[in-house]
């Protein structure tokens, strides 16, 4: 599988010439769609149709970060923007039994539209601890202030998503509650104490069982005071791999974002450097998408190994 360690996300509701050449030629791992992508049901299953086409890969790897409330792409479709992972979380504060019926319920249901569409991997679920400062980015997409209630609802998701054939990606790994600031235009910095990390924020992730995992573009001092998790050897290999017990294939969170300090070349190789094993690259700009393939090396021998897991999984 010579594919490149990157996925790449396109402008919308149909590939264009310059996009179908970049994913014919350029071979990226996967493809992630957005609101943009989306108009309705028939015109998303012959966009990803026509992605896996070029790949002549009925398996290939299509994502969606449809986590429900304020972050729901299929909104065009049905909309789902009442469903955040916090409203689950207090339903399941309130009432156990209602919480698991409607959980089940939204879930499959969203299962069945990825399902029909084509649509095997989705970013959920969001394991970031709700803190007392936590910033707004994060407040509605997490589902508690309870790291014990955080992780036993984030490994349900994981469990329905996979009874449906479809994969997850646990996010923001190690945990991105402490941040007072958004990471789409800031570096967030945490300060506290590494028990204190453990204890709270590390805890939802702990021998997680999704087959991906996005990372937190954070930086924490008391591990790596000059680099965020993205680009941190020390964070990966100590905390994420030996600390967390994380074994599948680790994802950068989308590697333009403002958080991280380099230029778009460096801060994708630094990544790769640090053991991100993909690149994330959202915002379908074609000429950072040419620079990038450019330099994203193949993918190595664990990421093939754990993408043929992947697509066993897929059956």
């Amino acid at each position: 599988m010579k594919r490149k360690a990157i996925i790449f996300g396109i402008k919308g509701t149909k590939l264009t010439t310059k996009e179908r050449y970049i994913l014919k030629y350029g071979k990226p791992w996967g493809i992630i769609l957005f609101k943009r992508n989306i108009k309705n049901i028939y015109q998303l299953k012959l966009l990803v149709q026509n992605i896996k086409k070029i790949f002549n890969d009925n398996k290939y790897p299509i994502l969606i970060d449809q986590e429900g409330g304020s972050v729901s792409r299929i909104n065009n479709i049905i909309n789902l923007s009442l469903f955040s992972q916090n409203y689950f979380g207090k339903l399941y504060k309130k009432d156990k039994n209602l919480f698991l019926y409607q959980y089940k319920l939204y879930i499959n249901k969203v299962s069945s539209i990825l399902k029909m569409a084509g649509i095997n991997i989705n970013t959920v679920p969001v394991l970031d601890v709700l803190r007392n400062k936590s910033s707004k980015i994060i407040c509605g997409r997490s589902f508690s202030k309870n790291p014990n209630i955080v992780s036993k609802l984030g490994k349900l998701c994981i469990e329905l998503y996979s009874q449906n054939n479809i994969a997850t990606v646990v996010k923001h790994i190690p945990g991105h509650g402490l941040a007072k600031t958004d990471s789409h235009f800031f570096m967030p910095k945490i300060n506290a104490e590494k028990k204190e990390l453990k204890k709270i924020d590390f805890k939802p992730f702990k021998n997680c069982k999704s087959l991906f995992a996005m990372t937190a573009h954070v930086l924490y001092k008391k591990y790596d005071s000059n680099f965020t998790t993205t680009h941190s050897k020390i964070l990966i290999n100590e905390v994420i791999r030996k600390d967390i017990g994380f074994k599948g294939i680790l994802i950068s969170d989308d590697i333009s974002m403002k958080a991280l300090k380099y230029g778009l070349q460096e801060n994708t190789t630094k990544a790769l450097e640090a053991g991100c094993n993909l690149i994330l690259h959202c915002n379908s700009n074609i000429k950072e998408m040419r620079k990038l393939i450019k330099i994203v090396p193949t993918i190595d021998k664990f990421t093939k190994k754990k993408t043929s897991h992947f697509y066993k999984f897929l059956g």
